[in-house]
């Protein structure tokens, strides 16, 4: 037997898979991690411990646990958080924390300046997305202006990804569908860097080589094969976004096919037939060459639940917190008893790019319970998701399957709640393993010992989520965008 080992670095916890050639999986690993948030609108990660240490971790983890000889692993591929900015020396040691994705706001002045500086239109047709705090580009602007000093020891700058397979390679390689979110340096019609938007960011050799993540990037090195276990010689997939592998994991690979991930934050993924042109939604090529991915994101979802936990619920042993919680939430109706919860406790992505919205319970009274609140969260989570699914419908992009993925699916309340606002089945697949699995297959792909087809095979349908008709959701869907239009310039006023 043959196997492909697979790794993810998500915003808490790392993962990892040992898979066969049949997609059975015969080893899982994890470890946990600490998203740092210095400042207020700002979210980081330690490189070396956060996303080289786990890997090294859990790599060691899976072989050590499953007994397979390094030499059998014939292909590794790894995914991470992103986008994410990274700058690094010539050695390509890390020159700070990395910069994590849209959850960090602090590059918002350079996202005004660009645009102004390059107009709106030019950047979303160019760059396929318009400039919002999801863009790599103006945090490296902010790198510059900011941090000039780290700046001027700049020799690469790398997503989190890019940063894994460099440690495990000694390769800079970037794959296609994270570069799209380098706004504005990339042009997704040529498909390649384009400086030209905005010269003063970055110089050509700043940034890797790009390519596609089922390409083969290069190879375990001897110093990474005595550090994790693998043998020396191993191929190294390209690689890409945590979201992407996610999405393959679970069956996400024909135009109309849309990807649920129910994890720290909801992100989207929606394959078609072409390029999607609204500056409400993010535009990529997809993981392999012709095809074409819109892409959505709430900045908070599993992370509310966490807080949500960690403040109203200290009592509750962690390991049964959730479920307590979510059996509490149970007992209430629908609509919770009047309350609306608004979930933009880190500013909102999709399609509100608004930094400056807030979190908020709305509707309170005496009669209310914790188990009310953890209610209007969770509704509050699904109803900023019907908001995106009602935005993929105004620009013709109707989901044709919906396949959920991820820790929140083991919320039965959430994803009903989600499928009772959006007015969509979701079908959830017998493994919900998540990116790892996804990577293990990219890893099986770029030695040519599978097609992207096959996951039909690895990871068969288990269930679906029929959506219903919630007159209480009804209700309160309008009056939960009402209330963000009418607060959302004391919201900005908050924040200034």
């Amino acid at each position: 037997m043959s196997y492909t080992l697979g790794v993810d670095i998500g915003t808490y916890e790392t993962k990892g898979v040992l898979v066969d050639a049949d997609g059975a999986v015969v080893a899982m690993a994890s470890t946990t991690h600490d998203m740092l948030v210095p400042q207020p609108g700002w979210a980081e990660h330690r490189p070396e411990q956060d996303w080289w240490g786990d890997f090294v971790i859990v790599t060691q983890k899976l072989i050590e646990q499953s007994g397979i000889p390094a030499d059998q692993i014939k292909a590794v591929a790894c995914s991470a958080i992103g986008p994410c900015m990274l700058p690094v020396d010539t050695d390509g040691a890390p020159l700070m924390n990395g910069v994590l994705y849209g959850v960090d706001t602090r590059a918002m002045a350079e996202v005004r300046t660009l645009t102004q500086q390059i107009g709106a239109e030019v950047v979303l047709e160019r760059c396929g997305n318009a400039l919002t705090s999801q863009s790599v580009g103006p945090k490296i602007l902010w790198l510059k202006n900011a941090r000039p000093d780290i700046y001027a020891k700049t020799a690469k700058v790398l997503s989190s990804t890019s940063f894994l397979v460099h440690r495990l390679t000694g390769e800079y390689v970037i794959d296609h569908y994270t570069a799209a979110s380098f706004s504005p340096l990339y042009d997704v019609t040529t498909q390649d860097w384009c400086l030209a938007l905005a010269p003063e960011i970055v110089t050509p050799d700043m940034l890797p080589r790009l390519m596609w993540s089922a390409e083969v990037a290069g190879h375990v090195t001897t110093q990474a094969a005595e550090v994790t276990g693998l043998a020396p010689g191993t191929p190294v997939t390209v690689g890409t976004i945590d979201a992407a592998a996610e999405a393959l994991s679970v069956g996400v690979r024909d135009a109309g096919d849309m990807m649920m991930m129910y994890g720290s934050t909801i992100f989207m993924i929606m394959l078609t037939s072409e390029r999607v042109r609204d500056g409400r939604l993010w535009y990529a090529p997809w993981l392999f060459p012709g095809q074409h991915a819109s892409m959505a994101g709430l900045a908070t979802s599993g992370t509310l639940t966490h807080w949500f936990r960690d403040q109203f619920a200290r009592e509750l042993p962690r390991d049964t917190a959730f479920p307590t919680l979510a059996a509490e939430a149970a007992t209430i109706a629908p609509g919770a008893n009047g309350l609306l919860f608004l979930p933009y406790f880190s500013g909102e992505r999709t399609p509100l790019h608004d930094p400056h919205a807030k979190g908020a319970f709305f509707g309170l009274n005496l009669t209310h319970t914790r188990a009310h609140m953890f209610r209007a969260l969770i509704e509050g989570i699904a109803h900023g998701t019907a908001h995106v699914i009602e935005t993929y419908r105004e620009v013709g992009a109707e989901p044709a399957r919906l396949l959920a993925v991820g820790g929140g699916t083991n919320n039965a309340l959430w994803v009903q709640a989600t499928s009772d606002t959006s007015g969509l089945d979701q079908i959830v697949c017998d493994k919900t393993v998540g990116a790892s699995y996804g990577n293990a297959l990219l890893a099986r792909i770029a030695i040519g010992d599978a097609k992207v087809d096959d996951i039909t095979r690895w990871n068969p349908v288990a269930r679906t989520i029929a959506a219903q008709a919630v007159p209480a959701y009804a209700k309160a869907y309008p009056l939960f965008r009402r209330l963000y239009e009418q607060t959302k310039d004391i919201a900005k006023e908050l924040s200034e």
